[in-house]
């Protein structure tokens, strides 16, 4: 569940690099601070693998307010990526014979759990960890009372009530669908295995073992002194509490850990953990009408010249993150960043170079006179779905988009507005008699045209 990021003030920035050569090109670092100066995030850090040299790069705040610098010791929710660890740690009891891939996972369950079958098939352990169990993204039954942190609340007996409900709607292993869900049972179920929670599970068979004294999930003192608070439209946001689907995405690190963690994935070693590491990238789920291909909780993409890249994201109330190697290398990226816009496509361009990276530029605002601005408030329709409301507040336009919150937009011309949140602006138009009669959202390449129908 991804927000968006708008960041209301100018920061005051440095840069802390440490490494007796650099490895991260100008390009990458002139397109994070970029990134930053243009309000797109507050703070990134970038941790870069070659071989035995580490790089960090680190720009922007621990906060808008009172921050202070970012580095690679800072503190962020790495979301999903939790997910990888979830299935390294399965790929551990596989390995140790304890558990099967092909383990139905009833086999694991309380009695009284009932499991949704479709055409007389099971779901498996392996289902679960290439999100093709045919389980949704999330449960219905998924009501926060704090929609600012919302899996609080979201208790071991709401995971069971779900999932002996449930119908799936499709077959099993018919297809990919991301699975928070699925992946969240997964670590519950590593959970009843081994007698121990999500925490102390991952704390024993990753963080020790790797010297990662900062990755947890609840925070230590030390951890929430470091702490780069997130941030979502423009604000501070509350840090997510996972609990008991905890193997989704509810791990805390930091850059240093983090690229611990992403050294240790590319370097094989004869050890327990290593041997599980290296199962979990392995082909596992592949669908031909989907041009699909994962492993175990890690997802595959190709670099310009067609080298496998290993990787994940991750993302929570108010931060992003990126992890990933180039398979058969050693040559690996970490990018945390305390905000809500995505750093995806910084990650990927760190480990291939042959990815363009437009470095994003601050638009001049310009005030637009009130009865100018009361003209385009209005409900605008883009499908009989999808609506775009705009209101008004004195000189300041608010649009909301269907099933998402409120943001500002800020003219750079008469009828023409951008988001600080998000790459994308707006278009107000008129018809022959000077009246306004439509919006073009302009966003990913895409022009939509939306009627206006109040």
């Amino acid at each position: 569940m991804k927000k968006i990021t708008l960041l209301l003030v100018l920061l005051c920035m440095s840069v802390v690099v440490k490494a007796q050569q650099h490895k991260i090109p100008s390009s990458i670092k002139e397109f994070v601070k970029a990134r930053v100066d243009t309000d797109k995030n507050v703070g990134i850090v970038v941790g870069y693998i070659n071989g035995d040299a580490i790089e960090y790069f680190s720009y922007g705040k621990t906060a808008l307010t009172n921050g202070t610098d970012v580095n690679e010791n800072s503190v962020f929710e790495i979301g999903s990526i939790s997910k990888t660890f979830t299935t390294i740690m399965l790929s551990d009891q596989v390995l140790q014979g304890n558990m099967k891939l092909s383990d139905p996972i009833s086999k694991y369950l309380p009695e009284g759990v009932k499991v949704p079958t479709q055409n007389d098939k099971e779901i498996t352990l392996k289902d679960l960890a290439t999100h093709s169990s045919g389980l949704p993204r999330m449960p219905d039954n998924f009501t926060p009372a704090n929609p600012n942190n919302p899996f609080a609340d979201y208790s071991v007996e709401q995971v069971y009530s779900f999932l002996s409900a449930h119908e799936l709607s499709r077959d099993i292993g018919e297809s990919y669908e991301y699975s928070n869900y699925g992946m969240g049972l997964l670590g519950h179920i590593l959970e009843l295995k081994s007698g121990k929670g999500y925490e102390a599970l991952m704390i024993e068979k990753i963080a020790n073992t790797y010297g990662m004294g900062d990755t947890r999930i609840a925070f230590t003192p030390a951890m929430k002194a470091r702490l780069a608070k997130g941030h979502t439209a423009g604000r501070e946001a509350e840090n997510w509490d996972i609990n008991s689907l905890a193997g989704a995405g509810g791990i805390r690190s930091t850059a240093s850990d983090m690229v611990k963690f992403i050294k240790a994935n590319m370097t094989p070693q004869d050890t327990p953990m290593s041997k599980a590491m290296q199962l979990s990238h392995q082909s596992a789920y592949s669908n031909a009408a989907q041009n699909f291909e994962m492993g175990l909780g890690w997802h595959y993409a190709n670099t310009g010249d067609s080298k496998k890249v290993i990787w994940h994201n991750g993302g929570t109330g108010g931060y992003r993150a990126f992890a990933g190697f180039i398979e058969g290398t050693q040559k690996g990226v970490v990018v945390l960043t305390n905000s809500t816009e995505s750093i995806d496509d910084l990650g990927l361009a760190v480990l291939d170079p042959t990815r363009k990276l437009t470095l994003p530029k601050k638009v001049e605002e310009i005030t637009v006179a009130e009865e100018v601005l009361e003209t385009y408030v209005g409900k605008y329709e883009l499908t009989p779905e999808f609506h775009i409301v705009v209101t008004r507040t004195g000189q300041q336009l608010f649009v909301q988009a269907t099933g998402q919150p409120q943001f500002e937009i800020f003219a750079s011309a008469q009828n023409e507005f951008f988001l600080k949140v998000v790459e994308a602006s707006v278009t107000f138009n008129k018809d022959a008699n000077g009246k306004v009669e439509s919006l073009t959202l302009h966003q990913g390449g895409q022009n939509v045209p939306g009627k206006k129908i109040e």
